[in-house]
Order: C-alpha cells, then sequence, then structure tokens
C-alpha cells in the first residue's frame, strides 16, 4: 500500500483513532462516575437519615447509644450487600453488622473526617482489611446535639459497580473498533474509485505520452475525475489531430518545396547546355527560374515568420499611416500576378482615406495572404472583390471571391495551424494562422464567412488611430 491510498488511510484512521479514543476515556470516566455517584448518594442520603434517628433516640450517655447500635445492627436485614459498622471517638469498630469487624480500625479518611470535623465524608479504596474495592460514607452521631459520641459507617463493595463498568468500556471498545474498521474499509472502497479511475488515467497518459495519440480513457464517474478523463481524452484527440496535421504539413511543404526546387534544378541544366542558344528560351527559363525563386523565399519567409510567432517573439512596428493607399498599392501590384490567370480584380476605393497606426509591411503580407487564398481556392469564380470601408472606431477591408465555398463544419478550423481543408490546392496551412496573428497584435480581428456555391468573404477589422 502506497501513495494516495495509504496517506489517505493514515490520515483518516489516525483521526478515528483519536476521536474513539477520546470517545472510550470520556464515555468510561463519564460512566464511572454516573455509577459511583449514584451509588454514593444512595448510602449519603440513607446514613444521614439513619444517624438523624439514632441521635434523636439516644435516651442518656453512652450506653444508651451502645445499646441502640447493637439493637440496630442485628435488626439489620442488608448484611449482603451493605456493612453496617458503629465506631467510637477512637476510630475503633465497636458494634458491625455482620460481626466480623468489631474491634478493627480502619483509618479510612471518611472516619477522621466525620470524628474531627463532625460531618458525613465518604471514600472510595481499597479496604485494607479485606482488599476488595469499597465506597464508605461516614456520618457523625451526637449525644444532647452537640457532643460527638462516635460515628456510623456504611460499607458497600463496589465489585458488581465494577463489573457493570467494565462492561460498558468493553462495549464502548468494541463499539469504537467496529466504527475504525468500518471507517478503514468505507475509505478503502472510497480511496479504490479514486486510485482506480487515477491509475487508469495515468496508463492511458503514459500510452499517450508514447505516442498512441488518439488513446481514450472510459468515464465512470461524473465528477473531477471524469471531468479529468474527458480532458485528457479530448487532448488525445487534439494530439492526434496535431500529429495527422504535422505529416500532413511535412508533406505539403516536402511537396512545395520539391517544385520549385525541380523547376529550378531542370531550367538550370537546360541553360547549361552549350547546345542551346535560343535566346527566348533562355529568358523563360530565368523568368521561371526567378519565379520559382520568389516562392521559396516567401515559403521561407512564411515559415520564420510561424516561428516567431510561435516563440512569442514577432514584433510588430507601430507607426502611422494610410491604409487606404497601402491597400491600393498591394491590389494594383497583385494585378499583375492575375493577368494569366483569367481572375478578375475589383478593387472599391473609400472616399476618404483613413489613417491607422500599425505595422504597415505586416499588414501587407495579411492582404497579399488572403489575396492569394482568394485565388488559390477561390479563383475558379472568375472575381476577387476587394474593398475598404470605414466604421466608427475601425476600418474593414474585405477580400471576397466567388469559388465554391467552404463547408460551415471547417469555418472554425480555418485559422489552425497547418489547417488545409479538403483540398488539393498547394499551401502550407499556416498562412491563415499568421495572419490572424497579425491582425490580433493590431488588437482587430479576421473574420471568415462563407456559402457553399456562392464564395468566401475574409474581413480584416483594425482599429481606427484617434
Amino acid at each position: 500500500m502506497y501513495g494516495i491510498r495509504r496517506r489517505w488511510l493514515i490520515n483518516s484512521l489516525t483521526l478515528s483513532l483519536i476521536v474513539v479514543f477520546v470517545g472510550v476515556i470520556g464515555y468510561s470516566l463519564a460512566t464511572a462516575d454516573y455509577y459511583y455517584r449514584t451509588v454514593q448518594d444512595s448510602l449519603v442520603s440513607r446514613a444521614s437519615a439513619t444517624a438523624n434517628f439514632i441521635s434523636k433516640n439516644v435516651a442518656s450517655g453512652y450506653d444508651s447509644y451502645y445499646n441502640s447500635a447493637q439493637q440496630y445492627a442485628r435488626d439489620f436485614s442488608e448484611n449482603n450487600i451493605l456493612e453496617l459498622q458503629f465506631i467510637n471517638t477512637s476510630g475503633r469498630v465497636e458494634v458491625s453488622a455482620s460481626r466480623q469487624t468489631v474491634g478493627y480500625l480502619p483509618k479510612t479518611g471518611d472516619i477522621q473526617e466525620a470524628l474531627s470535623e463532625g460531618r458525613l465524608s465518604t471514600w472510595i479504596g481499597v479496604d485494607p482489611l479485606t482488599g476488595e474495592h469499597v465506597l464508605s460514607v461516614s456520618t457523625t452521631l451526637f449525644y444532647m446535639g452537640h457532643e460527638i459520641i462516635g460515628a456510623m459507617r456504611y460499607v458497600t463493595s463496589l465489585k458488581e459497580v465494577n463489573r457493570r463498568i467494565y462492561t460498558s468500556l468493553f462495549t464502548a471498545v468494541f463499539i469504537g473498533l467496529f466504527l475504525i474498521c468500518s471507517t478503514a474499509l468505507t475509505n478503502l472502497y472510497f480511496i479504490r474509485s479514486i486510485v482506480t479511475p487515477i491509475q487508469d488515467i495515468t496508463r492511458a497518459a503514459k500510452k499517450i505520452a508514447s505516442g498512441s495519440y488518439g488513446a481514450r480513457i472510459e468515464r465512470v464517474y461524473d465528477d473531477e475525475i471524469g471531468e479529468l478523463a474527458n480532458t485528457i481524452n479530448n487532448m488525445s484527440v487534439d494530439l492526434a489531430s496535431a500529429e495527422r496535421q504535422k505529416t500532413d504539413f511535412i508533406s505539403a511543404i516536402s511537396h512545395e518545396l520539391r517544385t520549385p526546387l525541380t523547376a529550378i534544378s531542370g531550367w538550370g541544366e537546360v541553360l547549361l547546355d552549350s547546345g542551346r542558344s535560343d535566346a527566348g528560351e533562355i529568358q523563360k527559363g530565368v523568368r521561371i527560374m526567378l519565379k520559382e525563386a520568389e516562392r521559396l523565399t516567401k515559403m521561407v519567409e512564411e515559415l520564420l515568420d510561424f516561428s516567431r510567432m510561435e516563440d512569442g517573439r514577432m514584433v510588430m512596428m507601430m507607426e502611422p499611416f494610410d491604409i487606404a493607399s497601402e491597400l491600393e498599392e498591394v491590389v494594383f501590384m497583385y494585378m499583375n500576378n492575375l493577368s494569366g490567370e483569367g481572375v478578375k480584380l475589383h478593387y472599391d476605393a473609400p472616399e476618404e482615406t483613413p489613417e491607422i497606426t500599425g505595422d504597415r509591411g505586416r499588414l501587407r503580407q495579411v492582404f497579399l495572404n488572403i489575396l492569394d487564398n482568394a485565388l488559390k481556392y477561390g479563383g475558379g469564380g472568375g472575381r476577387i472583390d476587394v474593398s475598404l470601408r470605414r466604421g466608427l472606431q475601425d476600418v474593414s477591408v474585405v477580400i471576397r471571391d466567388y469559388g465554391p465555398g467552404i463547408a460551415p463544419e471547417e469555418l472554425p478550423l480555418l485559422k489552425r495551424k497547418f489547417y488545409r481543408g479538403n483540398t488539393n490546392a498547394r499551401g502550407t496551412g499556416i498562412g491563415l494562422t499568421i495572419s490572424d496573428e497579425i491582425v490580433r497584435m493590431h488588437d482587430g480581428s479576421l473574420e471568415v464567412e462563407s456559402v457553399l456555391g456562392e464564395g468566401t468573404s475574409v474581413s480584416i477589422n483594425l482599429p481606427l488611430k484617434l
């Protein structure tokens, strides 16, 4: 037994033992006090009444007292449970109902107090004569109302009382042990309901850590442990999805890199062929190589930006600038790329040119990324619209294509890193992720809306410079 089970049992059983121990001791003391006090009160009451009766009926002096004591002792019928003794002023037993202690000098505290202080006194202890645990009550006997003539003493064995006390004590101990055992069993069952699921979760977590992404844990309890199981299940699913996305990304980036490299190396071999001197073909090859090199540069820059974004090292160089002129420059520059694509780009210029504070280079990167996506995924619609609208507190750049659109279930996934959707179009799947982060770092938002068969609209909302 180790871990949580051991700590839990030690803590709970220690507390239970303390509670039971204190409870048993308290109960035992209260029980003993109750029994002793009951016997004592009974004897005190009886001794007081008897002493008053004898004191009032003593006729004259010691002889009368002695005769009355003898008579009272002969008539005493409770010898089986009580010992009745009459004590003289020197503390010696003169008359005994059992006749066994006549002449005995008890020297107990109750006799000494009764004779010296003239008051009723009690004593509990071991009888020096019999070695038995007894309770005695001594009360003073007066002659003529004020002169001490002796004492009357009741003595009773506490054997039966002690037996009852021990019985109560053993009962309390048995109940305490039963409660401790019940607590231990209950705690073991309860701990098992906690430890077993945690062990299952631990095993599943180790499987996930070893690479078994997608492994799931059965949810047994609808509580915090069940919530933990759900969380790890979701994490496992997310890791499996991330692993697939990573694999897809590596495959995609490998393909993206191989295509321009193949073109560059192929045309390089062509240009090195000394047998070919056609100037037009050479220019065509150089243009293709430059275009593919530009693609490679763009991919490398995109990967570097993604790395900076993941590490939190992406920094914006903020400055006031005219977003309308910047967007217009991007649009007209991009029109050249569309000349051979059969796609028309329509730009709706604003009446006013709002000024914002931002990183113009990064925002230019966002506009180009969205335009690239519009061309890749929606270029089949033959048209792309770009507009700039000014609101009360922000400006919105809207880029809309008229392509096949995006399924509703895919929209929430578009900004995830490496997500490329159900398409064979080229790309790394991180462009939109980087664009969304750049816009977010400008305290803006990037929103995507799409309708299947009608196209997709991307809104880049940026706060105005106030």
